[in-house]
């Protein structure tokens, strides 16, 4: 035998102990993404029990609870997903969403410029921003239906007045949080205030815009259901309307879970996107 093979083998083998190892094993399982995903399935299925307790269990047979109950929901659901028309209610109402967003960018971002840029402006706008940040979108329902009629011009009024504050206001935070040395970095070079729009501003404030978009659309798809109620003809507030109506609890119930599963995938949607253009962020 050769004298490495001795040494290899006589070598003591260093094991880490057991105490050191429990921590290193719970920082793993930790950072595993299945159990995250696991976590949550498992707070969504302790939701449904509680839902199912409240209504199967607590309640005595043939009371107006049972109505409600998870079980006729999901085969309502199950059938409310084969209708052909459904697809359009879905279609309608993201229709409206992404109007409304679109008008409450092209109002937010250039004002969230202008007010983040001058010092005088924000002071004279910020009192009247915030008193009107402060009225629900819902309460202008009336009004908007006088101002413009029954149909899709009310609901872009109201999406658009819902959404352009958390845009708003997120632009303006991000002009000011800018580095005052790249700007006057910019003004050395001879920048225009076009090209330091451009290149400067508008990348610096790229990230506040998108955290402006992603509560925008939180609210917009909270704000639109009611507003889907003024008369018109498609939508998802508009089949909300329609079960209540029919008398159909079970549909309605399954509407409601639609409607929250569509807004739990668009909030999902927007922090990829975020994630996407800000990988650093």
């Amino acid at each position: 035998m050769t004298k490495e093979y001795l040494t290899s083998r006589n070598t003591p083998k260093i094991a880490m102990p057991r105490r050191e190892l429990r921590p290193l094993l719970r920082v793993v399982l930790r950072r595993l993404p299945w159990r995250r995903a696991a976590l949550g399935f498992a707070g969504l299925v302790i939701v449904f029990a509680l839902w199912w307790i409240g209504t199967d269990l607590l309640t005595v047979p043939g009371s107006f609870a049972r109505r409600f109950s998870p079980i006729q929901t999901l085969v309502s659901l199950g059938a409310l997903l084969t209708d052909s028309d459904l697809l359009l209610h879905i279609a309608v109402s993201l229709r409206r969403i992404v109007v409304g967003l679109a008008c409450a960018l092209a109002i937010g971002v250039p004002l969230g410029l202008a007010v983040g840029s001058f010092g005088t402006l924000e002071a004279a706008t910020s009192p009247a921003f915030q008193f009107l940040r402060m009225i629900s979108p819902l309460s202008w329902m009336p009004i908007a239906v006088m101002l413009f009629g029954v149909g899709d011009h009310p609901i872009y009024f109201l999406l658009t007045f819902a959404a352009v504050w958390p845009i708003l206001l997120s632009t303006a935070s991000g002009v000011r949080a800018l580095d005052a040395s790249t700007l006057q970095l910019a003004r050395s070079l001879a920048a225009t205030r076009w090209e330091t729009m451009r290149h400067v501003v508008l990348p610096g404030v790229l990230s506040h815009v998108l955290t402006g978009v992603r509560l925008a659309i939180g609210i917009l798809w909270i704000v639109l259901v009611p507003c889907e109620m003024l008369g018109v003809s498609a939508g998802l507030g508009y089949v909300i309307l329609d079960t209540r109506d029919r008398l159909a609890y079970s549909d309605l119930m399954a509407m409601v879970l639609l409607i929250g599963a569509l807004g739990f995938f668009l909030d999902m949607a927007a922090r990829i996107f975020y994630r996407l253009r800000m990988p650093e962020g």
